[in-house]
């Protein structure tokens, strides 16, 4: 069973073209990480200001170990927080498979 964390930021006035370029560099580092399964990067079509983070791993510990690399610690909390005029971070788990 897979751990989902799914992230939307909206970052501050024109600050996208400055945030997106970094997410990628974060993207590609953590697909790298051991326990990472998938990591994607969006923006809104009608919000550009608008950005959703997909990512899954294979546990939670995959997930807390990710977020000790230096490239989310000075990355993504050093450099883009700081840009963002909001930020939610849902962390998810599947629920088991129901027989009808």
């Amino acid at each position: 069973m897979s751990y989902v964390v799914v992230a939307r930021y909206r970052t501050k006035e024109g600050e996208e073209n400055t945030v997106l370029p970094l997410l990628d560099t974060v993207a590609a580092a953590s697909r790298q990480e051991p326990g990472h399964l998938a990591y994607r990067v969006h923006q809104g079509t009608e919000d550009p200001r608008a950005i959703v983070l997909y990512e899954e791993y294979v546990s939670e510990a995959a997930f807390t170990a990710h977020c000790a690399t230096p490239h989310f610690q000075e990355i993504v909390l050093g450099r883009v927080v700081p840009l963002l005029d909001s930020r939610d971070v849902l962390r998810c788990a599947p629920r088991p498979q129901v027989r009808a």
